[in-house]
């Protein structure tokens, strides 16, 4: 405790990803020495090399980092036993059958394990089931003979980042602190109330881990109301933007979620299926959290039907050798991020109908390797201009980035499908826009 207050800690984060690498950099802000902890020495490599590896920290930013002198990268997990408390910031996908993957949890608490000291802090912020924590992390901790609240410590605080968002960062966004004895808890809320502006303790880390997936199917399920509606709206000729826009002006007891053409990122199209697989161990059915997730997912499909309807109406042809422009791979609009992100299933349903498809964004040059998307790995955006435009078929906007010539397309495509009202709110017009 001691050495936390005087900021004499080392920070030590494994995953150096969208949620890792900004902890760490809000560590360093608070005056700590922090030690990045990743398997891609790629990724390693350029961070010390102080690049530019999320679109939305700048390449100053990370220059900045380096030369404080506090920050070091590595892909030696031996170095683990340097840091005093020892963040675990990894994916927890899920297999296609919605089962939890818990292997990069369960593979860095066994790396931790191997320089488990006493005096130590190990905080999972990966978002999981309840229990996982207790269940998982304890008794792997505990097997080397040390003992969780005593000598070496252990809770869970949910990462809560919004990619790219302006508004809140890693640093102003509160941090939900939980564990299941008071020792744990005490050292990793001293440890949080140093980097972040405000911490929320509650009673177990099974509460944190709670707290996390609930914010989580909040939105699912309210995006999968919205998505609902704008079928059933459009069917009655009335545009649910409209709607949404109209009731948001309502001061209590209405909160506005917008239709998309399915969900991205880690978070809501994943994280809801932990609950949902974990709540059979107990003989419950999650059917309010399993039907939204079947809305959200079933969007593409829906979206791809559109546009379909919308090219047969306009070319006579439908799909079938049709070219398509795809606007925005990534999962959300400004970011670099294609995780889960609905494009990629709209390129693979779009050219299983017959047609070409092509996209642009600004944020990404290249489609990374996936694992549920292999074919599409390193396909390359397309340059945006007048003439590409005019000879697509169709535009679909998928991602509504900022850094796109909304105008130009509404003067040169012939057909354009809107899933995010983009035209709408910047009071473009166009022959043949439909929302879709």
């Amino acid at each position: 405790m001691a050495r936390l207050e005087k900021r004499e800690a080392v920070i030590g984060i494994v995953g150096l990803g969208y949620v890792g690498l900004p902890l760490a950099l809000a560590g360093l802000d608070a005056g700590f020495r922090v030690l990045g902890f990743d398997v891609s020495a790629q990724r390693v490599g350029a961070i010390n090399a102080a690049e530019q590896v999320i679109s939305y920290i700048g390449s100053d930013v990370m220059r900045s980092a380096m030369d404080s002198g506090r920050f070091d990268c590595t892909t030696d997990f031996a170095r683990l036993a340097e840091a005093d408390a020892i963040l675990i910031c990894v994916p927890t996908p899920i297999t296609r059958h919605r089962d939890p993957d818990l292997s990069f949890v369960r593979d860095t608490a066994e790396t931790i394990s191997k320089t488990l000291r006493p005096g130590q802090l190990i905080v999972l912020e990966s978002t999981t089931w309840p229990g996982t924590t207790r269940e998982i992390v304890h008794p792997l901790m505990e097997a080397t003979g040390l003992v969780v609240g005593e000598n070496v410590f252990l809770a869970f605080s949910p990462e809560r980042e919004d990619p790219g968002n302006p508004n809140f960062g890693t640093k102003t966004i509160p941090k939900v602190v939980g564990a299941d004895d008071r020792h744990s808890r005490d050292l990793a809320v001293a440890l949080y109330e140093k980097v972040v502006s405000k911490v929320v303790a509650v009673s177990s880390a099974a509460a944190a881990e709670a707290t996390k997936l609930t914010e989580n199917i909040f939105r699912s399920v309210n995006i999968a109301l919205v998505n609902e509606l704008k079928q059933v709206y459009a069917a009655m000729g009335v545009d649910v933007w409209e709607v949404i826009a109209a009731a948001a002006t309502k001061p209590f007891g209405f909160m506005p979620f917008y239709p998309g053409p399915g969900l991205g990122g880690h978070c809501i199209p994943v994280d809801p299926f932990y609950l949902t697989w974990k709540a059979r161990e107990y003989g419950m059915e999650t059917r309010f959290i399993e039907l939204a997730g079947q809305i959200n997912t079933s969007m593409p499909r829906i979206v791809v039907d559109r546009l379909a309807e919308a090219l047969n109406e306009t070319t006579g042809r439908g799909l079938k050798s049709s070219r398509i422009l795809l606007l925005g791979v990534a999962y959300k609009k400004n970011v670099d991020d294609t995780r889960e992100s609905p494009s990629l299933v709209l390129i693979e349903q779009i050219e299983h109908r017959g047609a070409i498809c092509d996209f642009h964004d600004p944020h990404i040059p290249a489609i990374p390797s996936t694992r549920e998307h292999p074919g599409l790995a390193g396909r390359r955006t397309v340059a945006l201009t007048a003439d590409a435009i005019s000879s697509y078929d169709a535009v679909l906007v998928s991602t509504d980035h900022d850094a796109v010539d909304y105008s130009m397309i509404a003067a040169n495509a012939k057909l354009i499908l809107d899933t995010r009202n983009v035209f709408a709110r910047l009071n473009l017009t166009a022959d043949h826009l439909v929302k879709a």
